[in-house]
């Protein structure tokens, strides 16, 4: 029987379909996965909705978005090392023929190595689709100070898990946000802004805002040796004014995309209860009502993260 998927269709920057796609045949080592729940990501979706995404491997229109999916395994070929009703967390897939898979998570059925996914408790339900972003937090962590992270610049859901993520490790971490509605969740950190921040002897700096413009002001927060990890995503080129930065023989690490051995990390984090995924999901939408919760996730200062719930019509 033929494979298919009803698929959300990025067809150009700013148009937006459901479309009905057909999937890929699956091989010896693939899983078929139908999705529950999927998250739209407010950094690259963001950038790939309105055209601004950098030059980027996959890049090109149509393309079905989103690497934040949860769902059940409904097949599973004999080489794929997973069985049929497993529950699983998915980074998206590239399974629908001429139209590009980038990062191909946001359809109602994935076909997907079974390498790429990892089984994960019922019992977080849609939170799972936040184990991408705290994986991503994982990842990111310096070994400048072991604890975790000491300044976080934004606190969206990547800045509210880094700094859970350092809380779990023994961290106070500060945390930089001017917009008061997004000030507002902090467990057992402070959240304040730059103007009420005297501090300028931080020995890590997470910088999660996405500001191509704010190195300047980093910089001159660091102690002598310290280290800025640049979490975010950036349109744009970053620069910095040397003389400060020698002074300091300040650090910079960009943070790649996270690895399988954060994901099992973090998954078992949450399972033994060191890293709460509450209170980050602030919007639900169905999977049918994707052309309304878009715009939401990318505009509405008070969603933190839209999930959209697909098992209406997986």
């Amino acid at each position: 029987m033929k494979l298919e998927a009803l698929a959300i269709v990025l067809e150009e920057p700013g148009r937006l379909a459901l479309s009905r796609l057909p999937l890929d045949a699956p091989g010896a080592d693939d899983v078929v996965v139908e999705t529950a729940w999927s998250g739209i990501s407010t950094g690259t979706e963001r950038l790939l909705y309105s055209g601004r995404m950098p030059d980027f491997p996959g890049m090109g229109y149509p393309l079905v978005p989103g690497y934040e999916t949860v769902g059940e395994i409904v097949e599973a070929r004999p080489d794929s090392g997973y069985s049929v009703g497993q529950r699983v967390f998915a980074p998206g897939a590239t399974c629908y023929g001429a139209v590009r898979g980038l990062f191909g998570g946001a359809a109602s059925h994935l076909v997907v190595k079974g390498a790429r996914v990892a089984t994960i408790p019922r019992e977080l339900g849609d939170r799972g689709v936040l184990l991408a972003l705290a994986a991503t937090a994982q990842h990111a962590r310096s070994d400048v100070a072991p604890e975790g992270a000491e300044l976080i610049v934004g606190h969206g859901v990547l800045g509210r898990l880094l700094a859970r993520l350092s809380v779990a490790a023994g961290g106070a971490p500060t945390v930089w946000e001017r917009d008061p509605q997004r000030a507002e969740g902090a467990e057992a950190y402070l959240v304040t802004t730059p103007e009420e921040d005297a501090r300028r002897d931080y020995r890590a700096i997470y910088d999660v805002s996405g500001d191509p413009t704010i190195l300047d002001a980093l910089i001159a927060r660091l102690a002598p040796g310290g280290e800025i990890v640049l979490a975010g995503f950036y349109e744009r080129p970053l620069a910095f004014a040397f003389p400060p930065a020698f002074m300091r023989e300040a650090r910079l690490r960009v943070a790649a995309q996270w690895r399988p051995g954060d994901l099992k990390t973090v998954i078992g984090l949450a399972e033994d209860g060191r890293l709460s995924l509450e209170g980050l999901i602030t919007h639900r939408r169905f999977a049918l009502q994707a052309r309304d919760a878009y715009p939401i996730a990318f505009d509405d200062p008070r969603c933190l993260k839209m999930v959209l719930d697909w098992r209406a019509v997986a």
